[in-house]
């Protein structure tokens, strides 16, 4: 488990991504290239009460179930969670594995009464994110749709071959 200030607030995607691009940044090279699976439990003021490196994976994935991903939050008795992954790559846009995990982590949340707030997807590029919360992706229903939407668009990009 890594530790942060416990008065530092996650109030936006933006501040979320500072923190974890400073972990990720102080590790040895070849863990940089690798994705990482973070999970951020908060308060009810959205305050950092642990950091947990749930996944260090390989170079274009990283693992999580919901049974790592909600550990600590039972253990430490927190009501909401942020995950956080990297794309080694500069693509932030989620992937089906992406889409699939945060639904799933939705519903596991749901069944735990813990909320998950955001899952924030960082990139080789500092300057972009995508926030699962801030695209209206936080919502089974929302989520569903999204996945469908990928699903259709794949298959139509397949019959065109």
């Amino acid at each position: 488990m890594l530790m942060q200030s416990k008065a530092q607030k996650i109030n936006i995607p933006e501040d979320l991504a500072k923190v974890i691009n400073g972990i990720i940044e102080i590790e040895d090279k070849i863990d940089q290239d690798k994705e990482h699976f973070f999970v951020i439990g908060v308060d009810n003021r959205n305050a950092i009460q642990y950091i947990d490196l749930v996944s260090l994976g390989t170079i274009d994935a990283a693992f999580a179930e919901p049974r790592e991903t909600f550990r600590l939050a039972v253990m430490k008795g927190v009501k909401s969670i942020l995950i956080c992954h990297n794309h080694t790559s500069n693509e932030c846009e989620p992937s089906e594995d992406d889409l699939s995990i945060t639904l799933r982590l939705i519903k596991a949340g749901k069944i735990l009464g813990i909320e998950l707030l955001d899952h924030v997807i960082l990139c080789k590029n500092k300057n972009k994110l995508f926030s699962f919360a801030r695209e209206g992706l936080i919502n089974e229903k929302n989520m569903i749709n999204k996945i469908n939407e990928k699903a259709v668009k794949e298959i139509k990009n397949f019959l065109k071959r």
